[in-house]
């Protein structure tokens, strides 16, 4: 199966959500996951955009006010107080620094860092329906728009958390290519290697980006490649289902079907058909047919990363 890279993918987060004592209150948001077990797999960059540009700590808690799509951050004692210019420029200060990140983990709900359903009042104190983003995570995501970013909170869901990590070591993966310059070569192996990952996430993508590739003809790979990659990452952002990884395990076991049993045929259609019924989790019929692979090696398939798109022992297909 695909090995992972030596050095651990570098993820810019939150600095309270690693236990550091920046919010406006002096206290922290410490996320167990990040701060326990997803440690171990990522080189974390803590960042407070808030305590960067100055605010002390505590300190006057800012909120976003007026228009949602452009907001105000703004003292909430101290209306005159108004750091959304300082906010802005740190995020894309920071967006040029943190050129090497492959992900960033947001706190939710902070009016500098939140990436979504952020609180918008009125000027005169009254929120808002719906809500906006902080306004250093619009600023550093407008430099980095196919970065994977995600929130704390969401992360909590297992599909999410799958969907996230999988595209920082898509992301990570992907870097090594661009920084050396882009082959046609390097393109074709790339796509090969994600192409099942891609199909559970967006079949329609699948197609699309194969058909794309396959017809490049003598387009630059170094112009072509930044606009396949965006795509990709657009398409991974889709979280797959059931239905999407069962057609997926359903092509894999295709490859197979002349060098197992018929018996060992059935044991891996009844356990996908159980995973397709939400009776079993997806890495049981995965297990069962990287067990066949190893009895059968199939060159192809052994390099594809659907089979192990991120360390086994983070379990993460084990509660989707």
């Amino acid at each position: 199966m695909p090995s992972e890279a030596a050095a651990k993918p570098k993820i810019a987060i939150s600095a309270c959500l690693m236990g550091a004592e920046v919010r406006f209150n002096g206290g922290h948001k410490q996320s167990q996951l990040c701060s326990r077990t997803l440690v171990e797999y990522f080189d974390f960059v803590p960042v407070c955009p808030e305590v960067a540009i100055g605010l002390g700590i505590p300190r006057e808690p800012i909120r976003l006010a007026g228009n949602p799509e452009r907001p105000d951050a703004l003292g909430t004692v101290n209306h005159s107080l108004n750091v959304t210019r300082p906010l802005t420029d740190y995020g894309r200060q920071m967006a040029a620094e943190l050129d090497d990140i492959c992900g960033y983990i947001f706190m939710q709900k902070s009016p500098s860092c939140g990436l979504e359903r952020v609180k918008v009042y009125n000027h005169n104190g009254v929120p808002q329906d719906g809500g906006g983003r902080g306004i250093y995570a619009r600023a550093f995501c407008e430099h980095h728009p196919d970065l994977p970013v995600e929130e704390d909170g969401r992360l909590n869901d297992p599909v999410l958390r799958e969907n996230f990590l999988n595209r920082v070591f898509v992301y990570a993966a992907w870097q090594p290519l661009r920084r050396r310059g882009l082959t046609r070569r390097d393109l074709i192996e790339f796509h090969s290697r994600y192409k099942y990952l891609l199909m559970a996430h967006n079949p329609a993508q699948y197609h699309t980006l194969g058909n794309w590739l396959g017809n490049m003809g003598k387009a630059d790979p170094n112009e072509l490649g930044p606009r396949y990659f965006s795509e990709l990452m657009a398409a991974l952002k889709k979280c797959a289902t059931r239905r999407t990884h069962t057609n997926v395990l359903q092509h894999l076991s295709g490859y197979l079907k002349r060098a197992i049993t018929a018996q060992d045929k059935q044991e891996v259609q009844h356990l996908i058909g159980q995973y397709r019924l939400g009776i079993v989790p997806l890495v049981v019929p995965l297990m069962l047919l990287k067990h066949h692979l190893r009895r059968h090696p199939d060159p192809y398939l052994m390099q594809q990363a659907y089979l192990q798109p991120h360390p086994e022992n983070l379990s993460l297909r084990n509660a989707i």
